[in-house]
């Protein structure tokens, strides 16, 4: 009878909640420093016509709103889904002038250290971006964690290069804000 109840229990419990996009599936929440955090949006990123990876923007609560996503001070996460390899070199030339172009000067010194975090990529990799007020930006490349940026000024600057006015691409932005 146990086996019964607990079976049925297993059917009717809730079934977990992801979202897709170019075939790569996020789970629809993260916990970011002890703090539940739901899916913004997924967006894809695109160069020269070739998907390059998926990115997936967690928020406590949704918003269309990129100034709010980008300022509010509260735990917040970008994922970047690969589905495109990537060698280190690449990846940290695109971190260097991401962050390099920022206009606040303690937003672009950290460009070479985000930069020096980037290993090679492959199809299937994410590299992790999480804030947790107070602590920073904790960075994790293949599950691996490589440092803390501090600061609210480098999480503004890094939540920009996503989703300020000159984001990699409009589509990323815009899928990123639910759009």
């Amino acid at each position: 009878m146990r086996a019964l109840s607990l079976g049925l229990g297993l059917l009717l419990a809730p079934a977990a909640h992801a979202a897709s996009l170019a075939g790569v599936t996020l789970p629809d929440t993260a916990s970011v420093g002890g703090s539940q955090l739901v899916l913004n949006g997924l967006g894809l990123r695109e160069k020269y016509m070739i998907d390059i990876y998926v990115g997936g923007l967690y928020l406590p609560s949704k918003t269309t709103d990129a100034s709010k996503a980008i300022n509010d001070d509260v735990p917040k996460r970008i994922v970047m889904h690969m589905t495109y390899d990537l060698s280190k070199e690449k990846l940290a030339e695109t971190m260097r002038d991401s962050l390099g172009r920022s206009a606040d000067p303690e937003v672009s010194k950290h460009a070479d250290t985000l930069a020096s975090w980037m290993d090679d990529v492959e199809d299937g990799d994410e590299i992790v971006l999480d804030y947790v007020p107070g602590k920073g930006c904790s960075v994790s490349v293949k599950g691996t964690a490589k440092g803390t940026l501090s600061g609210v000024a480098v999480m503004k600057g890094l939540w920009g290069v996503y989703l300020g006015p000159n984001p990699p691409t409009r589509d990323l932005k815009s899928g990123l804000l639910g759009g």
